[in-house]
């Protein structure tokens, strides 16, 4: 690939590798300054033994990774906001604290709170720092807070629970990746509300959002396709529905909901014609760049810096640059630059899936609609434009397909239609949608352009809806981890590589690609079906136990296994673990696995006498002696499930502790696993 041999792309892969370093095995701020210092030594040494060669020596490249492998270091670690003395994550000790915070970003609420990320300034009046997630209850609360509020919080801190069952999305690791390490629970009665509010840059660009969704809702909006215009103009999400938000998933059309690449261009091109009067001298283009430069920022502050938003307005930012400077700009030269300095400022972007999808999407556009729309040349303008938007369509899908096996598990097999149907009108409504929100953020929009647009809006969920009811052929539930997510990229690199220029070396590696996938797979495959294994899940209000055998599940339960338990309990571990359910069984009060017989004791509190369990799984808080039972049956391992009262939990606990006995709570530990 000719892309691998431009120099910024190799210093690009080694500082997204020094982050990636830094991440995983997080080293002290001093010892990356160290590294990130030695390592600009040795480069300014190769450097100067090498800088009278013609050619340049092979130690002075080695050198450039290195020095900026370590400022990946060092720049994960500077941002790292944990290492810093004040940051609250020393503060989480289980106690009552009285936390003050300023209100950040409002996030999509659930059935019984509104959610922000908070900043906070202060704990017991000691100053202290850091993003935390606040849940403040509905209940008696007439409005939500302004963004820049300032609150007093009686509350506790707490750290974010791990997933409680195997292969679960894992919502700790999610709000790390934002810098978010703990959480905080509050209800009206519990919160002081300053006269103070902070008014930074997020305040105003939260009040010029208010200003425009108000004067929206006054223009007589209607309240679905308003939603869905602030998500795609403004990169708010908060209010559309889970059903809309579905129906866009299932098309295949879920990324024109994240304000990219395709919004930031469309403002880009409508400003530009905005501008077309000015004078085409230095003058008039320098002006034209400015006023542009002006725009493209302004509208990522009031999309909140998304990382989809920031990548695409530092690429469009360096695209106006070559446009009004009349310099030709190479895209790959752009798209280095914008993942290099977007990473300088926030590293904690390589984590986001969207950013990823983004980037994925954008590199295979560039690199392989080419060839896609070299296989046919249409004579007629019209057919042109729909072939462009299939082959555009392609190259993105299948950049960004083996991301969404992994990420979501499931892949739209109707994107191609999708595309062809909505790229049309998705143009006019962003052109229209942006002209109306100038108009919005000054005074009220007339009626007839305030039609066109719920109109347009109306057309294309309609278009959506329809598309999304073929649900056969939505793949779901895709098993794929990352060994196959590596090998299956690995295997498109090599083919794409292969059809560009084919030769026998080429061809090859194809072959040995999909030969590493296919190993991928079944070692997975293989892995499943060797696997033995009892799971006792947490869930709530219910028993679930399974026992899985090569592919094969049993489940076991007390009652019918909901929509929502299979939904969010079984389906990640069926996925995850590359397996199906076999049957499903009432549960009884001995089980067997292996050389282990395994107790359960539910609510009727019925012990088998005689009996001599290796485990005892409690469930259904049964009204028992535990310690009689401990020391008449001597089991090795006393569970409990989440269907038992939290009280009767820290009771048995403390009955273990004194019998010396081992205890499992799912609640507390998550779901208990028994391989061996």
């Amino acid at each position: 690939m000719k892309i691998l041999k431009f120099p910024l792309a190799r210093i690009t892969v080694w500082f997204v590798l020094g982050v990636l370093a830094a991440f995983y095995f997080e080293p002290i701020p001093l010892l990356s300054l160290i590294s990130c210092g030695v390592a600009a030594l040795l480069f300014g040494a190769a450097y100067y033994f090498s800088k009278k060669d013609f050619i340049q020596k092979a130690y002075f490249g080695y050198a450039t990774y290195l020095v900026f492998f370590c400022i990946g270091i060092t720049t994960h670690a500077v941002h790292n906001e944990k290492n810093s003395k004040n940051h609250y994550v020393n503060t989480i000790d289980g106690r009552n604290h009285f936390v003050e915070v300023v209100l950040l970003e409002k996030l999509r609420s659930n059935p019984y709170s509104h959610r922000y990320i908070a900043k906070v300034t202060a704990i017991d009046s000691a100053l202290a720092e850091g993003k935390i997630l606040l849940h403040i209850k509905k209940e008696n609360l007439p409005e939500d807070f302004q963004i820049g509020s300032r609150l007093l919080i009686s509350g506790t801190l707490y750290e974010p629970k791990e997933p409680g069952n195997p292969h679960q999305f894992d919502y700790k690791k999610y709000l790390a990746f934002k810098s978010i390490y703990g959480q905080l629970y509050s209800d009206v009665s519990t919160l002081q509300i300053s006269s103070e509010t902070e008014k930074n840059v997020w305040y105003y660009a939260a009040r010029f959002r208010d200003n425009i969704i108000q004067n929206l809702k006054n223009s007589g909006f209607r309240n679905e396709e308003l939603n869905v215009a602030i998500t795609l103009i403004l990169g708010q999400q908060q209010d559309i529905s889970p059903e809309l938000l579905k129906d866009y998933q299932f098309a295949g059309a879920v990324h024109i909901l994240s304000v990219s690449g395709l919004h930031v261009g469309c403002l880009m091109l409508f400003i530009g014609f905005l501008l077309s009067p000015l004078p085409k001298n230095g003058t008039g283009s320098i002006l034209k760049l400015a006023i542009v430069l002006a725009f493209l920022w302004a509208f990522a502050l009031i999309a909140n810096f998304s990382p989809s938003v920031t990548r695409s307005v530092v690429m469009f930012s360096f695209v106006a640059i070559g446009k009004y400077a009349h310099r030709k700009t190479n895209i790959y030269h752009t798209l280095l630059v914008s993942v290099f300095i977007i990473l300088l400022f926030e590293p904690s972007f390589i984590f986001d899936v969207g950013f990823q999808l983004s980037y994925c999407a954008l590199f295979f556009i560039v690199w392989l609609q080419p060839l896609f729309s070299s296989l046919w040349k249409p004579k007629y303008k019209a057919v042109n434009y729909f072939w462009d938007i299939l082959t555009v369509s392609f190259a993105a899908q299948i950049g960004t397909f083996p991301l969404s096996l992994y990420y979501f598990h499931q892949f739209p097999g109707l994107f191609f239609i999708t595309n062809l149907l909505i790229l049309p009108l998705l143009g006019i409504i962003m052109v229209l949608g942006v002209f109306v929100m100038l108009w919005a953020s000054f005074s009220t929009v007339p009626s007839f352009l305030i039609k066109c647009l719920e109109w347009s809006l109306y057309i294309l969920n309609k278009t959506i809806n329809r598309i999304a009811s073929f649900e056969s052929f939505v793949f779901q539930d895709v098993s794929f981890n990352w060994q196959m997510l590596l090998s299956c990229y690995l295997l498109l690199f090599a083919i794409i590589l292969w059809f560009k220029k084919p030769n026998f070396q080429k061809l090859s590696f194809s072959l040995v690609g999909l030969i590493l996938f296919q190993l991928a797979y079944l070692g997975n495959k293989f892995a499943s079906k060797s696997q033995e294994e009892l799971i006792v899940f947490n869930a709530k209000k219910n028993t679930i136990i399974a026992q899985k055998k090569g592919t094969e599940l049993t489940v076991f339960s007390h009652q019918k296994v909901s929509d929502q338990t299979m939904d969010f309990i079984l389906k990640p571990y069926l996925v995850g673990s590359f397996s199906h359910i076999a049957a499903t069984e009432k549960i009884g009060n001995l089980m067997y696995f292996k050389q282990n017989k395994i107790l359960l004791i539910d609510g009727h509190g019925i012990s088998p006498k005689g009996q001599r369990p290796d485990i005892i799984i409690l469930s259904q808080s049964p009204k028992i002696n535990l310690e009689r039972t401990i020391q008449n049956a001597k089991p090795k391992m006393v569970i409990a499930d989440a269907s038992n009262y939290r009280t009767d939990m820290e009771r048995w606990k403390a009955t273990c502790i004194k019998e010396k006995i081992p205890f499992h709570s799912t609640v507390e530990k998550g779901f208990y696993s028994l391989s061996e």
